[in-house]
């Protein structure tokens, strides 16, 4: 199986500020305010799979080909790293901080 299309509003576990879905074509996996996230997602994205639930904190930064800026996160829970790519409306100041 491979990527499951899920954009969602939420409440963002860290800041406590309403998420408003991704403005375009991709799906919102992390808060654009303070750029962190949820374990929700076990093998894929999307597949809402693990049972962790942990508060994923953006720990890094990396630049991927053909993918533009990616936030790392790491969940505080299990420890498990993500990689996520930056979204058109986050919080650059966020992002240049990490």
């Amino acid at each position: 199986m491979g990527f499951i299309m899920k954009n969602e509003t939420f409440l963002c576990e860290n800041c406590k500020q309403q998420v408003s879905k991704h403005p375009s074509w991709s799906a919102r996996n992390h808060c654009p305010f303070c750029l962190y996230s949820k374990h929700l997602d076990r093998d894929f994205p999307g597949d809402r799979a693990s049972e962790c639930h942990g508060v994923m904190k953006p720990v890094g930064k990396d630049h991927k080909k053909n993918k533009w800026r990616m936030i790392q996160h790491e969940c505080q829970s299990c420890h498990k790293k993500i990689l996520n790519k930056l979204a058109e409306d986050d919080s650059v100041e966020v992002f240049g901080e990490l």
